[in-house]
């Protein structure tokens, strides 16, 4: 959910919050990692997680948050083979899946990786990141509903009369909406997945978790 874009970067600060690698060694100790780009990803997961009733804390497994694709590669030294050699699995926005592929490969596991190989390792792409998938999973008019629950359809039907945004297909507005605006995507996360038929849930979302 991290896509470089304008379209999603203007709640990067929140989403991409950097996390130290020593931050990260001293308080995670589990069996199994998600690596996802930003805290909005893992929000996402972990309502997915709940509403399979699952308790992740429990299974021993931590979803998390690396502050944006170009980390991926210390983040698999610390949890890879040549680190603690946990469980992995990640997601990652289309425009990021080099830098994921390059970062397995550095860290011992793929050569080369395809995007099937990636799947294999548990790694998924989403097209174009995962707002988008959960947008196009609900589509557009069930995802208003989850904004105007919220009292924010006027601020959304102000972003749709601007002019760089007016006459674009409504699922693109919703996408921009809910990258701008402070906590905003990381909030959505969660409510997108809540309204989510369990039928619904985009493929990368469903086979990250299951991977784990």
């Amino acid at each position: 959910m991290t896509s470089r874009s304008s379209s999603s970067r203007s709640s990067g600060a929140d989403d991409r919050r950097p996390v130290a690698d020593a931050e990260v060694a001293a308080g995670i100790d589990a069996r199994a990692v998600v690596l996802v780009e930003g805290i909005s990803d893992q929000v996402a997961v972990e309502a997915l997680a709940e509403r399979r009733g699952r308790d992740l804390v429990a299974e021993g497994v931590a979803v998390v948050p690396i502050g944006g694709a170009q980390s991926i590669g210390r983040f698999l030294r610390l949890y890879g083979p040549q680190g603690r050699d946990v469980r992995l699995s990640g997601l990652c926005d289309a425009a990021e899946e080099g830098e994921f592929r390059r970062g397995l490969e550095r860290a011992g596991l793929g050569f080369h990786p395809t995007r099937e190989e990636l799947e294999r390792l548990g790694f998924y792409v989403c097209v174009a990141d995962l707002e988008d998938e959960l947008i196009r999973a609900l589509g557009a008019a069930a995802v208003e509903q989850v904004v105007e629950a919220q009292g924010e359809l006027g601020s959304f039907r102000t972003l749709q009369k601007q002019a760089a945004w007016r006459g674009r297909p409504t699922e693109e507005q919703l996408r921009r909406f809910m990258g701008s605006g402070g906590r905003r995507k990381i909030r959505y996360g969660r409510l997108l997945v809540e309204a989510l038929e369990l039928t619904q849930v985009p493929r990368p979302l469903e086979l990250v978790l299951a991977h784990v």
